[in-house]
């Protein structure tokens, strides 16, 4: 195992910070003093690590020197990147023209990732969300986009094109991490694993983020069931909890955002299955509600209590 619990790299993910500041302007265009802010904040909150979630900030957009300005930032702040996480741009896209933006632009971040010294791209075949889920008092509650079922020539489409940006990573060093979320070709662990499979680069692996799967109002799979399929191809992991619960009676389903210890995952459980297996990848903390970045803080404290005891380091 390359890392200690204490040296294991976990990520704030930027799910808490907005694309937009309050007088209207993008953060993407922002001034570096806008950047500077939030990484103090961070590091306030006992961080090393940040995972370039691209709904707050998309380094693949930015130019040469913007891109250095960045990297500036995050090294005056003693910053160091888990990974840049592209989200909402599927390269299978239904309209062609987006999909092909979408994996253009996925291969500008490989080079970003290199850049900041990163050495993951975690990507999703998840699209942007729709009116029903913007509406929706938690976005998971209201359908979205569905890849197709039972269609070989879209399912290959996903392999030739993340094949090659696994192809184009591998050349700077980078990995690829294919981000579990429902309704595509990674939202179960049956498919997640046939897709790396079929895709069959060494540089390519899952992330699980299974908490996307257990907070959904529908049956799933049980969560250590999913763990122990997809864990073994698994190099970056995004890492959230939720409560869960049914009512078989009323066939009613309940699920909001939860910290690490008290959710319906058992991460004690999912880190000793991990390291089983022989996990050592960077891993992201998120959550959604209230104070998300304290509550990561608090959950990255759990882990690495957890892997103190596991490693005995």
């Amino acid at each position: 195992m390359r890392y200690s619990s204490e040296t294991w790299p976990m990520g704030a993910a930027m799910l808490q910070y907005g694309a937009t500041l309050p007088d209207g302007s993008s953060v993407q265009d922002a001034d570096r003093s806008v950047w500077d802010k939030v990484f103090a904040e961070l590091v306030h909150e006992g961080f090393d690590h940040v995972d370039f979630t691209d709904t707050w900030l998309r380094p693949g957009d930015l130019s040469a020197d913007r891109l250095a300005e960045l990297k500036a930032s995050l090294d005056d702040a003693g910053l160091r990147v888990t990974a840049i996480s592209v989200v909402r741009r599927s390269v299978i896209a239904p309209d062609e023209e987006v999909a092909q933006q979408n994996f253009d632009y996925a291969m500008r971040t490989i080079k970003a990732v290199k850049y900041l010294g990163s050495e993951i791209l975690s990507l999703g075949l998840h699209m942007p969300l729709s009116k029903e889920q913007k509406d929706a008092h938690w976005f998971w509650l209201a359908d979205g986009h569905k890849d197709p079922e039972n269609d070989p020539a879209t399912w290959n489409l996903a392999v030739g094109r993340i094949r090659a940006l696994s192809d184009a990573a591998a050349e700077e060093g980078i990995k690829v991490s294919l981000e579990m979320y429902e309704d595509t070709y990674v939202g179960t662990a049956d498919s997640a694993v046939a897709l790396v499979k079929d895709i069959d680069r060494e540089n390519c692996g899952l992330n699980p983020d299974i908490g996307n799967i257990v907070r959904l109002h529908r049956p799933v799979e049980h969560w250590e069931s999913m763990l122990q399929k997809m864990l073994p191809y698994t190099n970056y992991w995004h890492i959230k909890n939720y409560l869960r619960d049914y009512d078989p009676a009323t066939g009613a389903y309940f699920s909001a955002p939860a910290p690490l210890a008290s959710g319906y995952i058992s991460y004690r459980r999912a880190m000793e299955i991990a390291l089983e297996v022989g996990f050592d990848g960077p891993i992201c903390l998120e959550s959604y509600g209230g104070d998300g970045l304290a509550v990561c803080a608090q959950n990255r404290e759990y882990l690495r209590g957890i892997l103190k005891f596991k490693l005995g380091k």
